[in-house]
């Protein structure tokens, strides 16, 4: 007879083979996931995977310009105590791309469609998002949401949040950085340069420590065709400034410091790897806002009942790289928010 895992098995297996109970609980996972879509109220087709399981309903909400593949290590670690639905937000993944721009506000709306969908509404869900969908997530504590949680999701920030620099200085170089990712956003390659960007993807798998059928399965989902027959990950040029400008337009802080209902908010404590064509300042400039944010998310914690702040000892991936010790904070957190 097959070993039992229970949800407490599952995390301690992790800690001493954490590639090997990632498997085992996705194996477990795969018999109930279903894969289908749900319309969005102006008719766009948004593609959801649906966990199952028992208990509070969590919803899952990936990053910018990522799937809801990236969740593939956690969402079943969490199904043990949880129901649990994870969606590619609109103009990502599967989902459609609408005729309307791309804002926080239609993201929202999207997300409670998607738990009307599945028979929960608003009041009753806990929405989890891993970086642009963590911002996604606590804005949806504004619209009802019983609870949040935010993993790593605070956009570029405010200049005065970079600990060290000259906020004119800080002011200039986002204002390159963020030209660099509009130009890399949705930019058009070669089918026969497909192989090569999931070379990359390999390359970055094996520096983070991550399975690489990981990195490939949210390329191949991202994957888009102009009419020209040139491919391109999703979401396209338009779209892609559309978020960009977005999380430009939000301050977290702010945020964080009105809501009313629980937010936990997590933080990597790991510096991404390098990534090619970046500017040689760039780094200078994550380093200074790391420390910021530590000092800033320190006195939130401080100063705010209803948010709890968590470091994860993992980069920006942390998905990725600790899927048992992020399905254990939402865990104990969805227990704690009653």
């Amino acid at each position: 007879m097959a070993e039992e895992m229970t949800d407490e098995a599952l995390q301690e297996r992790s800690k001493e083979r954490p590639q090997e109970a990632t498997q085992e609980a996705n194996q477990v996972a795969a018999q109930e996931a279903t894969e289908g879509f749900c319309l969005a109220g102006d008719g766009v087709s948004l593609a959801v995977r649906d966990y199952g399981g028992d208990g509070p309903t969590v919803l899952l909400l990936h990053g910018a310009g990522r799937t809801l593949a990236d969740w593939e290590p956690v969402a079943p670690l969490l199904a043990g105590r949880h129901r649990v639905v994870a969606m590619d937000l609109r103009a990502h993944g599967r989902s459609g791309d609408g005729a309307v721009p791309w804002t926080f506000e239609t993201a929202i709306a999207d997300a409670a469609a998607v738990l009307d969908a599945c028979g929960t509404a608003m009041a009753d869900a806990v929405v989890v998002g891993h970086s642009m969908g963590g911002m996604v997530a606590a804005l949806c504590l504004e619209r009802g949401a019983r609870a949040a949680v935010n993993l790593d999701g605070h956009g570029m920030g405010r200049p005065e949040q970079y600990a060290g620099l000259d906020a004119g200085y800080v002011t200039q170089r986002l204002a390159e950085a963020r030209k660099f990712a509009d130009e890399a956003g949705g930019r058009p390659f070669p089918a026969s340069a497909l192989d090569g960007v999931l070379g990359y993807q390999a390359a970055m798998a094996e520096q983070l420590g991550i399975a690489y059928e990981l990195l490939e399965a949210g390329v191949r989902r991202s994957l888009g065709e102009t009419p020209d027959g040139q491919l391109f990950l999703r979401p396209g040029r338009e779209r892609a400034r559309e978020a960009q400008e977005a999380m430009a337009g939000l301050d977290p802080f702010a945020l964080y410091r009105r809501v009313t209902r629980p937010l936990l908010i997590a933080r990597a404590l790991l510096p991404n790897p390098p990534v090619p064509g970046v500017p040689p300042w760039f780094d200078t400039l994550m380093t200074a806002y790391t420390e910021g944010l530590r000092r800033d998310l320190d006195e939130l914690a401080r100063t705010r009942q209803r948010v709890t702040v968590a470091g994860v000892d993992a980069t920006h991936a942390m998905l990725l790289e600790r899927p048992a010790e992020i399905a254990a904070l939402v865990t104990r957190f969805v227990a704690a928010s009653g």
